[in-house]
């Protein structure tokens, strides 16, 4: 197995995680408030017992396993499982990654994985954030022409990744809720917001919605993992993580 680095999400439609779930409106990576050895206890407490067990089963699995998580003061626990890449999640965490992709996978479905050597980062951060069409999650609109991407893609360490677009008339329009991401990647977090948003606005989509809050908190150091408590200490809220592996 080969770990992925890790990343956080934000599900909710509205700043400050108000609103209706939805499948995701952004993400960034590395987290930097994470605990030591945080990727390691995933590998050990829930991944690698997970292959071992299909195997076991005799359904070996090879492919991508996403782990969705949250960490709390009783300690880390599994959301959910998807067998691909998470999203937006993995929008922000391939940003980083200067290994090329396609090897590692190749690797894999040829059974080689323990012959790849650790995957090189960027230590650059990376922000990914979500344009979604009007009325996304419930009855997302679409249709509507997305305008700007040019001058979006122009911009020094910006990527504009679709997800719900199509072609009319050779014209860009919203096809699907989440229509695009717009990825910074700066030197911290405060230079990769600034660079995901700088992207984003240069977009135009007829009641597009995004938050303009993504790794805002992160990024101003408000951020804390929970500390394990003893068993007869009371639950508190728990911060939300999403590594990856393949």
């Amino acid at each position: 197995m080969l770990p992925l680095a890790p990343a956080q999400d934000f599900k909710r439609i509205y700043d400050g995680d108000q609103g209706p779930n939805t499948g995701g409106m952004g993400a960034y990576s590395p987290l930097d408030w994470a605990p030591a050895g945080l990727v390691d206890e995933v590998i050990d407490r829930v991944a690698q017992p997970t292959i071992d067990e299909m195997a076991h089963r005799g359904t070996p699995f090879v492919g991508v396993l996403y782990v969705g998580l949250a960490l709390t003061t009783r300690g880390l626990r599994v959301i959910e499982f998807n067998v691909r890449f998470g999203d937006p999640e993995t929008q922000a965490v391939l940003a980083r990654l200067k290994t090329p992709l396609g090897g590692v996978l190749m690797a894999a479905a040829k059974g080689g994985l323990d012959q790849v050597e650790s995957l090189n980062w960027s230590p650059q951060s990376a922000v990914a954030v979500v344009l979604a069409s009007e009325h996304y999650p419930d009855a997302p609109r679409t249709g509507d022409r997305v305008r700007g991407l040019k001058r979006a893609e122009t911009i020094d360490g910006v990527q504009v990744l679709h997800a719900g677009t199509a072609l009319k008339h050779g014209k860009v329009v919203s096809a699907g809720g989440r229509v695009l991401a717009v990825v910074g990647l700066g030197d911290d977090l405060t230079a990769a917001r600034d660079r995901a948003y700088r992207g984003i606005a240069e977009l135009s989509l007829k009641g597009g919605q995004f938050r303009r809050d993504i790794a805002l908190k992160a990024a101003q150091g408000e951020v804390v993992a929970p500390a394990v408590a003893s068993p007869l200490s009371p639950v508190t809220a728990a911060s939300a993580a999403t590594p990856a592996g393949a």
